[in-house]
């Protein structure tokens, strides 16, 4: 894994990347409070606590509705919030937002818990394009991380809340709410100037500025392990950035089609990625390159350790790509 200082929100799920385009939150935002059952104001511990400066949430955990989900998105820009969607007809989803939050409170306000009920608030499992329950997602800068689908034990949540706070602190995300809040918080080493410079380019959504800078780095330090991991992430950003709608209808269409197809695979890895889908991206290259020979082989090997750096060498699922890859290159 990079480091926390060096690294941008990645695209692919606990370790994924920069989701832009991915999955869209804005008819979520502003939307105006439905009124409470009954007249009724919220259940204590479910909203924005009382007190909060400028209705800040406070609470570890918080239930998710359409009044405060645009309130969450505004906190991931201090602290990253984790979205559980959850629901009635599935009772270990439940008990799984209960062990969430009991995981969350030991981060000691570095993380906020969003528990959504999606039969109460079905426009979010639209949005976040959920297709079981429990799902969990972080929000970081108001930008969607997927976390797990179907479940998880308490070491892989643990592993993967540690690897989004280290995603949150490489965006300047580094806050912390509730008890403690107001001690003072160190401040985090500066940047290398390249590193610094790739940051500042991502933050302007100039992908080959950011990919020109770690390539420096690189030139300049061929072991620096930080600039090697986020030029094969802003590679992948640029990447996406360059498609549109129509372009990824199309490119998964010829990538079924056509499955010797070098491009359209790679393309459509990429998107896997982006999405989350890290097994099925990994998988697709692996794939290809057991049925083909030659430079492209050789290209596709390639795309394929540089997506092992986005999702993280130590992720096991890049653990099974490497096995699978060793099969057919073996």
């Amino acid at each position: 894994m990079t480091s926390p200082a060096s690294r941008p929100v990645p695209p692919a799920a606990a370790n994924p990347l920069n989701l832009r385009g991915a999955v869209d939150l804005s008819s979520l935002k502003q939307r105006p409070a439905p009124p409470s059952a009954a007249g009724q104001p919220p259940a204590p511990g479910t909203g924005p606590a009382a007190g909060a400066p400028d209705g800040a949430v406070a609470a570890l955990r918080v239930d998710v509705t359409e009044a405060n989900f645009q309130e969450l998105v505004d906190l991931s820009a201090k602290v990253p919030v984790v979205i559980a969607l959850w629901a009635g007809y599935s009772p270990g989803s439940a008990q799984l937002v209960d062990a969430l939050e009991q995981i969350v409170e030991g981060y000691e306000g570095r993380l906020v818990l969003g528990a959504a009920d999606i039969d109460v608030f079905p426009q979010l499992a639209q949005a976040f394009q959920v297709q079981a329950v429990p799902t969990a997602v972080a929000l970081v800068k108001g930008q969607p991380v997927p976390l797990f689908q179907g479940g998880a034990d308490e070491a892989q949540v643990r592993s993967l809340f540690d690897e989004l706070l280290k995603v949150a602190a490489a965006n300047g995300v580094t806050g912390r709410i509730g008890a403690g809040s107001g001690a003072a918080e160190p401040e985090a080493p500066p940047l290398p100037p390249l590193h610094q410079q790739a940051f500042d380019a991502i933050e302007a959504g100039d992908y080959a500025g950011a990919a020109a800078a770690y390539r420096q780095a690189l030139t300049e330090m061929p072991a620096d392990a930080e600039a090697k991991a986020g030029l094969a992430q802003v590679e992948l950003m640029g990447r996406l950035q360059a498609l549109s709608a129509a372009e990824t209808d199309a490119l998964r269409g010829r990538a079924a089609e056509e499955p010797d197809n070098l491009e359209a695979q790679l393309a459509v890895a990429d998107l896997d990625i982006a999405g989350g889908h890290v097994e099925d991206g990994l998988g697709r290259i692996v794939t290809f390159i057991g049925r083909n020979f030659g430079p492209e082989r050789e290209t596709a090997r390639v795309r394929l350790l540089e997506l092992f750096d986005v999702v993280g060498t130590s992720d096991g699922r890049v653990a099974k790509a490497r096995q699978n890859l060793a099969r057919v290159l073996f």
